[in-house]
């Protein structure tokens, strides 16, 4: 069973562009860099939710609910530490 291709980022993104940018249709990006046209569109597809994602200010939320929840957590790491060092010296451990 043949194994799967794994495409890096800067190829997917410089193969997006392309297709952006619309100066050669799928079948001659997929002639070109080897590449399904079905899998093209996906990554075009990608590419366009991502750059909508860059300007409406999405990203910059996500960033701050993510360093939220690791403060959250950082907060929970501490209590759960100070509470097995208490028990632990409660019973003698």
């Amino acid at each position: 069973m043949a194994k799967r291709k794994k495409y890096s980022a800067e190829f997917k993104a410089k193969v997006a562009l392309e297709a952006l940018q619309g100066e050669e249709s799928m079948a001659q990006l997929a002639a070109k860099y080897g590449v399904h046209p079905n899998l093209i569109a996906k990554w075009k597809n990608t590419a366009k939710e991502g750059m909508i994602g860059l300007f409406s200010g999405k990203r910059k939320q996500q960033a701050n609910d993510h360093e939220t929840q690791i403060k959250e957590l950082h907060a929970k790491i501490g209590e759960l530490t100070v509470e097995k060092d208490f028990l632990s010296k409660a019973f003698g451990r």
